[in-house]
């Protein structure tokens, strides 16, 4: 890194935990941060790179490489997203009624959706069946450093659909992707073969758009409502994984049911945001996990 030309830090209009930025950065929704030894975190998203960093307060400030500062000063106010719309979203959330939520929004005050790249996304939680967060960040730094173009000295990134195309099943297994590499392969070779079905999927509504990417090699409800959650904005989008089942059957009385079934219930009960409580919910959830001793871990809480 130190052969990077680093811009002057700048403030970012932004005050979080630190808690509350690591869940954010590396919570889950994306896979290409990391908190260096001084606690500053340094990451990647499409054709942009930066560094954060927190004041004594909270305050954030950030940081890129000189050639791309430009961009990175335009693109992180989106990618973070500006507090007063976080404000009115979570404001608009049923935690007056719903007491678990309140206490997660509670525990994670300004915790949010990053705004990521939505080719990109559905490419990193293609990479996540079945693994940890620390796994799927192996496999996506291996994709970016073999396949993906050098935006700062030492730093690639993600490799883009188009690129993938040229990519062998063989090479992509070289990743560590095991059996994610054959659908990753079909995947792209199916997009490079309809150009611009990514693009428009990304415009249509959250019903059409889930019922496409579900068409594609290898994606689940649960990628798709990840890759729309993190991708596109569909904050009416659900995922639902093992954190999300554990906490609907414990806090919600779910138990027993699918995750189909749990996804209907979550956008019924948290309505048109129900993606922006289902990060609350994760995040406490894991919380929790962390916090708990066996076999407190396994019983109900509340």
């Amino acid at each position: 890194m130190a052969s990077v030309n680093w811009s002057a830090w700048k403030p970012l209009p932004l005050t979080l935990a630190p808690a509350v930025l690591a869940e954010t950065l590396d919570g889950g929704q994306s896979f290409r941060w990391s908190r260096l030894a001084d606690g500053e975190w340094i990451g990647l998203w499409g054709e942009c790179m930066a560094r954060i960093a927190q004041t004594d307060d909270g305050a954030l400030r950030w940081c890129a490489p000189v050639s791309l500062a430009e961009r990175v000063e335009r693109e992180l106010k989106i990618y973070l997203g500006p507090d007063s719309r976080l404000a009115e979203r979570i404001d608009s959330l049923p935690w007056r009624s719903d007491g678990h939520l309140a206490q997660c929004l509670t525990a994670f005050p300004g915790l949010r959706i990053l705004r990521q790249p939505f080719g990109e996304t559905l490419l990193c939680f293609l990479c996540s069946a079945t693994k940890q967060i620390v796994q799927i960040k192996q496999m996506v730094a291996l994709l970016a450093e073999r396949h993906g173009r050098e935006i700062a000295s030492g730093f690639n990134r993600l490799p883009t659909w188009a690129e993938l195309a040229n990519v062998s099943e063989l090479a992509l297994r070289g990743c560590l992707l095991g059996f994610r590499a054959r659908y990753i392969h079909q995947t792209a070779c199916f997009l490079e073969e309809n150009p611009g079905w990514l693009a428009a999927t990304e415009t249509l509504p959250y019903p059409e758009a889930k019922e496409r990417l579900c068409t594609l090699p290898g994606v689940g409800e649960k990628v798709a409502d990840c890759a729309l959650l993190f991708g596109a904005d569909r904050l009416e989008a659900f995922p639902v994984d093992v954190w999300i089942l554990k906490t609907m059957e414990r806090r919600y009385g779910l138990a027993g049911w699918k995750p189909a079934q749990v996804a209907q219930f979550g956008r019924a009960h948290f309505g048109p945001l129900a993606g922006l409580a289902q990060q609350y919910l994760f995040a406490n959830e894991r919380r929790a996990s962390r916090i708990l001793r066996p076999p407190q871990e396994s019983k109900p809480s509340g």
